[in-house]
Formats: structure tokens, sequence, C-alpha cells
């Protein structure tokens, strides 16, 4: 073999193992990102799991200091338990003897000297309202004139609209499971209550509060700006789903067997055309008939987080600070953006700028799925830049949620009355968000409405 001969195999052969080399560099590279992704778990911080479900490592505060000391800022208002002006009892503290010498006192003149108060609370017991219905017949024509009991007293014994608010309260608002509300009543109120009778009052006070949960359907259907959501539920062992959507002023709470559109259609027969509607990327919701669609940057925040420590795509980097600016630019601007707005037209570049970004489907396959899905949805990523009304997040239908949760956490499942739970729910929500005092318009609204 000639040197040249030679020199020519040894350049194919040195040829051969570098692109050999190339091949397993390019391995060793997929590996270690599939490792890398294998790695890093979904918790709270990176996901829309719950901080119940996280259980090794704390999750991550997505929240940036405020540089502020921990407690009470200057210029808040505290509140302490106050002398009243006028006491409901008062005991007067005089000595009968002198503790030097031991001389009566009884005839001395007594000076006050100070006063200290105590807040009790007296025993609770039901009182019992009888009404008495007399009749007699009028001298004139001789009818038998007969008076009428009040509207809603229908039977011979039955509770009053002031218990039954109260087991609302607490079984709905508080969260109080059926056995611990039999011992509230029957320890604090000296009023023995079964599981049953607790059940049925539920039902009753659902019932009266139907045209106030109607009221807000209404409300919320008329509405500009609707968030919606929806959770996981047991009823009796099966899976459920309780559905909200809500505002500012109003929640509106539905229990549903079905996720899908099914549960939307039914509910919302002409759907809601003029809201914009803040959701996640449930399909259901996107499907819905409205005005507009806002994505919750929120939950798109938390997937990217996921996507930046698995997959370590730099698009995940850029499209997290893109929301994060988002954000802080929300925070800080004092009245709607025009469409002409330059910081709302950079924005807008910014995100097409990402969104042309090629990215490599065999090293990064869930990043390359969730740009490809933000393209899909462009348009609903930044209406919350030109509209004010319009939240960045869902965080209010996950507040409304989350109550649901409470809820099962405490009592284990729904065995019935989920409908009930969820009509009251929303009437007590909506009048949290009016800054109304619950427990005295519950009564009020029980009492105004009874069922015959």
């Amino acid at each position: 073999m000639t040197d040249k001969e030679l020199i020519s195999q040894l350049q194919g052969s040195n040829a051969f193992q570098a692109q050999q080399i190339k091949l397993l560099e390019e391995k060793v590279l997929l590996l270690l990102s599939q490792i890398q992704s294998q790695s890093v778990k979904k918790d709270s911080h990176n996901s829309s799991l719950p901080p119940s479900s996280d259980i090794v490592s704390k999750p991550k505060n997505l929240r940036v200091s405020s540089g502020l000391k921990s407690g009470g800022q200057l210029g808040h208002k505290g509140t302490t338990l106050e002398i009243s002006a006028t006491p409901d009892k008062i005991i007067d503290l005089k000595s009968s003897f002198c503790s030097n010498c031991g001389q009566n006192l009884q005839d001395s003149i007594f000076t006050l000297q100070a006063t200290r108060q105590v807040v009790e609370i007296p025993p609770i017991k039901p009182i019992y309202e009888e009404y008495r219905q007399y009749t007699c017949h009028c001298p004139h024509c001789q009818n038998q004139q007969i008076a009428d009991f009040p509207i809603g007293v229908n039977a011979p014994i039955q509770y009053g609209s002031s218990v039954e608010s109260l087991v609302s309260y607490f079984s709905v608002y508080q969260y109080i499971p059926f056995k611990r509300l039999q011992n509230v009543f029957s320890q604090v109120f000296s009023m023995p209550l079964s599981e049953g009778s607790i059940g049925n009052i539920l039902e009753r006070s659902a019932q009266k509060c139907t045209g106030i949960y109607q009221i807000i359907k209404q409300q919320i259907a008329n509405s500009s700006v609707v968030g919606a959501d929806e959770t996981g539920a047991k009823v009796n062992g099966a899976k459920w789903w309780i559905w909200v959507w809500q505002n500012l002023l109003n929640t509106f709470i539905v229990a549903s067997d079905n996720r899908g559109s099914q549960t939307i259609n039914s509910v919302w027969k002409d759907g809601l055309p003029n809201a914009t509607l803040i959701s996640d990327r449930w399909a259901a919701q996107l499907k819905s008939t409205v005005k507009n669609h806002q994505l919750c940057l929120a939950h798109l925040l938390r997937e990217l987080i996921f996507l930046e420590e698995s997959e370590l795509q730099p698009f995940a980097k850029s499209f997290k600070e893109l929301i994060v600016s988002i954000f802080d630019t929300r925070k800080i601007i004092v009245k709607a953006y025009l469409s002409d707005s330059n910081e709302a037209i950079a924005f807008e570049n910014r995100l097409n700028e990402l969104l042309l970004i090629t990215i490599d489907r065999e090293l990064s396959p869930n990043t390359a799925v969730f740009q490809a899905s933000m393209i899909k949805y462009r348009n609903y990523l930044l209406p919350c830049l030109y509209n004010l009304d319009i939240p960045p997040d869902n965080n209010g239908s996950e507040r409304a949620i989350r109550n649901v949760k409470v809820k099962q956490k405490v009592s284990g499942q729904f065995k019935t009355g989920q409908s009930a739970f969820c009509i009251i729910r929303s009437v007590i929500d909506t009048l949290l968000k009016r800054k109304l005092e619950v427990l005295p318009y519950l009564n009020q609204i029980i009492k105004l409405q009874p069922v015959s």
C-alpha cells in the first residue's frame, strides 16, 4: 500500500469516527435532557398542583420581596378589646372591714377608685315562639273570620330562620361537618339536631336562596368580564365537578357530574356573549360562546417554570420574563391601555418574536408543545393590557374553588347536598364580595323567602 493510499484510508477512518462521535454526543445530550426532565418533579411552584401535594421540598415563593418588615405596617389600623361605656352588669366591690385594724366599714363613704371589665357570653337557650290562631264571627254578616298564620309558619313545630341561617353559616361558610355541627347545637345552643335535620335544613335554605342565586347568574350573564374554573369533587364515592363563574361582585357555583362542554351549555344556553372569559387552557372553557378570551397568565407562568427547570430551554425563560413584565406593568399603570399604546405594542412585538423561535422537538418536546399552544391561542394572551377590568390571572376563580376543596378536606366528600352547598356558597361569596355581613343578610334572605 502506497503512502497516498494509507493517508486516504486514515482520512476516511477519521471522518467515520468523527461522525460516530457526533452521533454519540447528540445521544448523550438527549439522554441528559431526559434525565433532567425526569429529575424535575411537578409541585405547586411549577404546576397547578396544590401546596398540600408538595412532599419533599418546600415550594418556591414566586413573590418578590417588598422590602418591608413583617407584621402590621405604619398607618395600619389595629383592633383591640375596648371598654364599654354602657356595661350590661355592674358589680360594686366595697370592703366590709379594714384589712389593717378590722374596723367595720359598712357606714363609710366610698369613692370609686378604678374599673375593670370582663366580657362574658350568657348561656344560650332557644326561644320557642307560639302563634295562637283565633277565630270569631262577624257581627254584621256572621262570617267566621280566622286569623292567618305568618307566611312560612306551616307546621305545628318547626325551626325558624335564625336556626336555618345559622346551620347554613356553620356548614357552608365555616365548613363544620354534620357530626360536629350536632355537637355545637347540642352543647352551645341547647338544641339537639340530627344529621338528617341538618341536611333538610340546608336543602330548605338552598331553596330559599334560589331567587338570589338566579339573580347572581343573570348578573354574571350580563357581565363584560368573567372568570371561570372547575375542580373535582367526590359525591357519594363518584367523581363530580364543581364549576364556578365569577367577577368582582358575584360568584356563581354549580355542581355537575360532567367536566365537558355539556355542563357549560346547560348552564349558559346563550353563552356569555358580552364577556371576556378568563380561564386556563381547558378546552371546554375555550369553546364557550363568549366575546373574547383571556388565558390565566399565572397558570402559564407555573408551566414555564417547569419547562425552564426540566428542559433548560431559553424560550421558556424568555416567555416567563415576558409574563412577569406584564404583571409588573399592570401594577403601575393607572388607566387602561389604548390599542396604540407604545407599551402594549412593545409587549405584542416581544410575544411575536418568541412565537417565531424554532424549538427542537426532540430536545425540548414539552416546550415545543407549549409554544404551539401559545401560537394557537396567541390572541388570548394580552387582552389584559388593553382593559384594566380584565385581570391577567384567574385568582378570583381559584379562590372560589378553594372553598370547595377546604369543605371536602374537612368533611371528606358530599354524600348528598352538593347542589345546596353550591347555591348557599354562591350567595355567601357574593355577600362577601359586596362587603356585607354574611350571617345577618343570610338570615334576612332565608326569613323573607319562605318555602311553602
